[in-house]
């Protein structure tokens, strides 16, 4: 949750690890899921999310 000029907002950092499966894979995959994702599609355009491979 932030907040600015006193009202409040949501956005999501997500750590993905994907044990095994090389960079360049894993990235591939996080994209696909985010587009295809009910809650990804749902919440598009209307909270920041950040995605990142570890």
């Amino acid at each position: 949750m932030g907040a600015t000029a006193g009202a409040y907002f949501l956005q999501a950092r997500l750590h993905v690890s994907l044990p095994g499966i090389d960079s360049e894979l894993g990235h591939e995959l996080i994209e696909e899921a985010h587009a295809t994702c009910p809650y990804s599609k749902a919440t598009r355009g209307n909270i920041n999310v950040t995605i990142s491979l570890v």
